[in-house]
């Protein structure tokens, strides 16, 4: 039996590396507006996971998270930085999933930066609380799915793959690095 990608009669893989691939992070991580940030990543385990919103993806592809210092997350990453980041978009496209690693900081300058009125929430004495760290995710590899064209054509596509028996369903996958 065939797999679906060798049923595939268009070229559906492309690697995305440096501009290319932080333009399609960017893109991608907006899509989904908020990620699982995962810790405590080794093989044959669970790992730790929480849901987590950026304040900002930088020019370098660099994630910039707000932590409370008293966090499981942040204790996790104190013993081991790798963390990996997961997106999901939509029900058919903008998935991601990037794997690198978290720093730990206080910098102030940063907090002032990040900060949003509505993270109050978490810390209770504004931007000042002694508990916010800054946490920095550099990611190192990741592996998308999206559509090469939108959802319409990808319907289309795929009502015509079901029409004539064959694959179509415009999506696009492939390693992405900054």
């Amino acid at each position: 039996m065939d797999s679906i990608n060798q049923q595939q009669p268009e070229d559906n893989f492309k690697d995305l590396v440096g501009q290319e691939g932080i333009n399609k992070i960017k893109e991608l991580a907006k899509a989904a507006g908020s990620c699982f940030f995962c810790t405590k990543i080794v093989s044959g385990k669970a790992f730790d996971t929480r849901p987590m919103s950026a304040e900002k993806i930088d020019e370098s592809g660099n994630f910039w998270f707000l932590s409370a210092n008293d966090s499981h997350k942040n204790q996790e990453l104190s013993e081991d930085p790798a963390a990996q980041l997961l997106f999901q978009g939509g029900s058919y496209s903008d998935f991601l999933s990037l794997y690198g690693y978290a720093t730990i900081n206080t910098d102030k300058a940063k907090i002032d930066e990040l900060w949003d009125p509505m993270m109050k929430t978490w810390f209770t004495e504004g931007k000042d609380d002694p508990r916010i760290t800054v946490i920095k995710f550099t990611p190192t590899e990741g592996y998308y799915w999206d559509t090469k064209h939108n959802m319409a054509v990808g319907l289309i596509k795929r009502t015509y793959g079901a029409i004539v028996g064959e694959t179509y369903d415009d999506s696009v996958e492939g390693t992405i690095a900054p």
